[in-house]
């Protein structure tokens, strides 16, 4: 076979590494709902903004990508596998996905060294291996002074890093962060951001990010724009932007 040939084959598509197949969620028996045939993909690799206004339905839409909640319709799919009615979901959760919170939801009475480890203790890691990979983890993001700290002596954007190295400790496939920067100052929200440009660049994460905000959207490769629980605009991986909303 020519090289021509055999450039002209059909090649195998690379599965996306997550998938919203028509999701909608509805709550109080029908009456309110939250999102509406809501479908995208988002490929390994990827830094992707989720975009909208408060009430827009984008923290919803977050729980449903990690999987803490079910669509009412549609289905969520995971390296093609779809996550409905897997039994397994905090096994899949804790060796799969980071999630990084506005509110960072660190333990107060334990060190940042102490909090990073916490996802490790369900893993195969010995004490020792879990506070060396702790300790690097902590370098990371640039804390390496600050590893016998207690959150409350933490600066909001120190928490912020804190809590991002413990999304990273088992060393997930995807990271989810819920308005990330949304407690941090413009310096520390910076940092935060440069920490994830890192990270996506030089570990290749898989990022999504959810925002309202445009400075926080514009560091992401593509934006995923969403109001009154639909997918307004939706940038394809190639720049190009569609309005899906009707």
């Amino acid at each position: 076979m020519s090289d021509a040939e055999a450039d002209a084959r059909p090649r195998p598509r690379l599965l996306p590494l997550l998938e919203a197949r028509a999701v909608s969620r509805t709550y109080d028996d029908g009456a309110v709902r939250a999102l509406k045939d809501v479908s995208f993909t988002i490929a390994p690799g990827e830094y992707v903004a989720i975009m909208g206004p408060s009430g827009s339905g984008k923290s919803t839409l977050l729980n449903l990508l990690g999987a803490l909640d079910h669509p009412s319709e549609g289905e969520i799919r995971f390296e093609g596998q779809s996550l409905c009615g897997r039994t397994d979901l905090d096994r899949f959760r804790a060796r799969t996905i980071g999630f990084v919170f506005q509110s960072f939801h660190l333990l107060p009475t334990l060190t940042a060294l102490e909090n990073v480890q916490i996802p490790m203790f369900e893993g195969p890691l010995d004490r020792r291996s879990r506070v060396r990979k702790a300790e690097e983890l902590l370098c990371l993001v640039g804390l390496s002074h600050r590893l016998k700290h207690v959150p409350q002596k933490l600066s909001v954007g120190e928490r912020q890093r804190v809590a991002i190295a413990r999304a990273l400790a088992n060393d997930p496939l995807m990271l989810l962060a819920d308005e990330p920067t949304g407690n941090l100052d413009s310096r520390a929200g910076a940092d935060v951001l440069d920490l994830f440009d890192r990270l996506h660049r030089e570990r290749g994460v898989t990022l999504v990010v959810i925002t309202h905000g445009a400075e926080v959207a514009a560091r992401a490769e593509r934006t995923i724009w969403i109001r009154d629980g639909q997918i307004d605009l939706l940038q394809m991986p190639g720049g190009a932007v569609t309005r899906c909303a009707v």
